[in-house]
């Protein structure tokens, strides 16, 4: 059995999925499988990936479900990945060609049953790290913790299997797909620290579909999925600041979705109740950013056709 499984969610990736999957074929280390979830596409995703297990490059295993968004993927591919490490490499980003091998090296040389797994760093095709590196003598952290003390960018995961198999999945909402993914990483920070590997584990670019660049829309979509997540920060955010922004947030939600209980369902009501003035402020802000938004779409495609 593989050490590692690198899986991918795709959703109509069939123009950037190839470049993850060749990336994966340089790699230094061969001790791992690709899992590829491939999350309701539409496009030529399945025959792509179809034809890369017939070439027998690498072990791929694929598989197929109705579109749940990001999360929904990862429940799906943590309930079928059997190897004691895992990492998630998105269908629009690629590794560099020695990322296995260094993160099973980290791992054999530092790794014990008190951490979860390591993290490390994500960088742009010409190298630029995103966000910053971790400091010099931190050698274990939190994801929260990194955050906390002034810590910025997205970095990339790898988690022990038997560790995060314990936590709750994210939940499904009824015609929403999106939970935020640090939901998981939140809890899982409680309990265990994760070693520091300052190397580029991915090279990453946002895509103009993508999450990172639709939040506004992400907010007005998914609004269930969103308040869920604020709750368990609430909860679990260190420092005033940062709760008073999560409540803000968990208010603006709850709104865009309706649900007037929200005070009585936080687990901050005082926080909650001083935060519903800025939390309306936000939600008529992204109200205006997601119609202002598809008025420029609408525009565009009639100058187009005109």
């Amino acid at each position: 059995m593989a050490t590692l499984t690198v899986f991918t969610p795709a959703y109509n990736r069939a123009h950037t999925i190839g470049r993850t999957y060749q990336s994966l074929c340089r790699q230094t280390c061969k001790d791992f499988e690709w899992l590829v979830i491939d999350d309701g596409s539409s496009d030529n995703t399945r025959e792509l990936v179809e034809g890369w297990i017939a070439e027998g490059k690498i072990p791929i295993r694929y598989i197929y479900q109705q579109n749940q968004g990001m999360h929904g993927a990862h429940n799906t591919a943590y309930r079928n990945i059997t190897t004691p490490l895992n990492t998630c490499i998105d269908s629009d980003d690629f590794m560099p060609d020695d990322a296995v091998e260094k993160i099973l090296a980290s791992w054999r040389e530092k790794g014990n049953d008190k951490l979860a797994g390591l993290v490390g760093l994500d960088v742009t095709e010409d190298g630029k790290i995103i966000g910053a590196a971790f400091p010099e003598g931190m050698k274990t952290t939190t994801l929260q913790a990194y955050y906390d003390a002034g810590g910025s960018g997205d970095k990339k995961l790898v988690y022990r299997t038997d560790v995060i198999k314990r936590y709750p999945e994210y939940p499904l909402f009824e015609g929403e797909r999106y939970v935020g993914l640090g939901y998981k990483y939140l809890l899982i920070d409680q309990d265990y620290e994760l070693i520091t590997l300052n190397e580029p584990l991915v090279i990453v670019e946002y895509q103009q579909d993508g999450s990172s660049f639709n939040m506004f829309k992400q907010y007005w979509n998914n609004p269930k999925g969103m308040a869920f997540y604020r709750k368990t920060e609430m909860i679990l955010a260190h420092g005033l600041k940062r709760k008073l922004m999560v409540c803000t947030h968990y208010v603006s939600s709850s709104i865009i979705s309706g649900n007037w209980k929200f005070i009585q369902e936080s687990p901050k009501k005082l926080l909650t109740l001083l935060c519903i003035p800025s939390g309306l402020a936000l939600y008529l802000l992204i109200r205006y950013k997601v119609k202002h938004n598809s008025l420029m779409k609408f525009n565009k495609r009639v100058k187009a056709n005109s």
